[in-house]
C-alpha cells in the first residue's frame, strides 16, 4: 500500500477515498497554519498516510478506528484524539454505522511558540502519550475553533489553548508550571484599542505593534488578567454595538454589516450564542410595547369578578 505524505489531512483524505467509500468531508481553507475540517465515513475512511502538522480531533459519532505508532486505538464520540506530526495513520469506522468527526490541523511551530510563551522557557513540542483521551481542554478548544471564522486573534486563542491542553496531556502535565506574568500597561492598550476598533477584523500584527508582547504572550496576559481572550472581548463589543443599532430600529442586514460581521448568518449565530436569542426575536421582543393588564406590575393578571347583583 503506497504511503501518502500530506501538508494536511485534508488533500490526502480527498485522494484516499475517492470511488472506495460512503463519505463525505469539509475542510476550511488553511489560515495562519491551521486548518478545519469536518468528516463522516462508513467502512474504510483513508489509508496509511502522514502528514507534518499536529491533527487533533473530536470523535462525533459512531466508532472510529485507527492503527498509530503500531497499536489500534478506538474513539467513541465526545472522545479526543491527538496524532503527532509525521506520524503513519490510518482509519476505518469500528460499526456498520460510520462515523463522523471533526478534527484542527496546526502547524507545529505556531504551537512550538505558544509552549515557549507558556512556559517561559524554550520547551520540545508536546507528545501526548494517549493519543485518544477525555482532555476537556482540548475538547473545549475545538468546539470553540467550529463556532466561530478563523479570524487572526481567533487563530491566536486557539493556538494557546490548544497548547495548553497538549502540555496538560503530556505524562506529568497536569503539573506543568504556566507562567503568570502581566504586564498590565501592555493589556490595557490592547483593551482600549480593541475598544476603538471594535466595527473591524483586528490583526494579531496591530495589538503585537502597540503592546510589544507576541500575540500569543498577549492571548495569555489578557485571559489572566480580563477573563477571556483578545478575539472574544472584541467579538461582545461588536455585539454591543449591534444591540445599539437594533435599539434604533436599522435594518438587521445593515445592523451585521455595520458590526463587522462577515454575513448575516455569522452575525445571528453570534448574537443567539452570546444572548440566547437571535437578533430578529431580539428585535421583535423590544417592539412590544403593550404589555398585557397585570395586578401588581409583575405580568400576573387581574382576574376578572362580575358585582354581586341585589336581591
Amino acid at each position: 500500500m503506497r504511503l501518502k505524505e500530506t501538508r494536511s489531512a485534508g488533500e490526502g483524505l480527498e485522494r484516499s477515498c475517492q470511488g472506495t467509500v460512503a463519505g463525505w468531508l469539509v475542510s476550511s481553507r488553511p489560515a495562519d497554519g491551521v486548518e478545519l475540517l469536518s468528516a463522516w465515513f462508513a467502512g474504510e475512511a483513508y489509508q496509511k498516510h502522514r502528514h507534518d502538522t499536529y491533527a487533533i480531533g473530536v470523535t462525533a459519532s459512531g466508532v472510529q478506528v485507527f492503527d498509530y505508532r503500531g497499536s489500534v486505538h478506538a474513539s467513541t464520540p465526545g472522545r479526543v484524539v491527538v496524532l503527532y506530526p509525521d506520524e503513519v495513520h490510518d482509519g476505518r469506522s469500528g460499526t456498520d454505522e460510520g462515523f463522523g468527526y471533526r478534527i484542527v490541523y496546526v502547524e507545529p511551530f505556531l504551537l512550538t511558540d505558544a509552549v515557549r510563551t507558556l512556559r517561559g522557557r524554550p520547551y520540545p513540542l508536546p507528545f501526548v502519550s494517549e493519543p485518544v483521551s477525555t482532555n476537556a481542554m482540548l475538547s473545549r478548544a475545538i468546539d470553540a475553533a467550529f463556532r466561530a471564522p478563523l479570524e487572526s486573534l481567533a487563530v491566536d486563542s486557539l493556538i494557546v489553548d490548544l497548547a495548553q491542553g497538549l502540555m496538560a496531556g503530556e505524562r506529568g502535565g497536569a503539573r506543568s508550571v504556566i507562567s503568570r506574568r502581566v504586564d498590565v500597561r501592555a493589556v490595557e492598550r490592547a483593551r482600549q484599542f480593541l475598544d476603538a476598533e471594535k466595527t473591524r477584523v483586528v490583526h494579531s500584527r496591530e495589538l503585537e505593534s502597540i503592546t510589544g508582547l507576541t500575540r500569543y504572550d498577549l492571548a495569555r496576559q489578557f485571559r489572566i488578567m480580563l477573563g477571556t481572550s483578545p478575539y472574544r472581548y472584541l467579538l461582545m463589543r461588536r455585539l454591543e454595538f449591534a444591540r445599539e443599532q437594533i435599539h434604533r430600529e436599522r435594518p438587521l442586514v445593515e445592523v451585521a454589516f455595520d458590526a463587522g460581521f462577515a454575513d448575516q448568518a455569522h452575525f445571528t449565530r453570534a448574537f443567539r450564542s452570546a444572548f440566547g436569542l437571535t437578533p430578529a426575536r431580539y428585535r421583535a421582543l423590544r417592539a412590544s410595547q403593550s404589555p398585557p393588564p397585570t395586578a401588581s406590575g409583575i405580568g400576573v393578571e387581574t382576574p376578572h369578578r362580575e358585582k354581586p347583583r341585589s336581591s
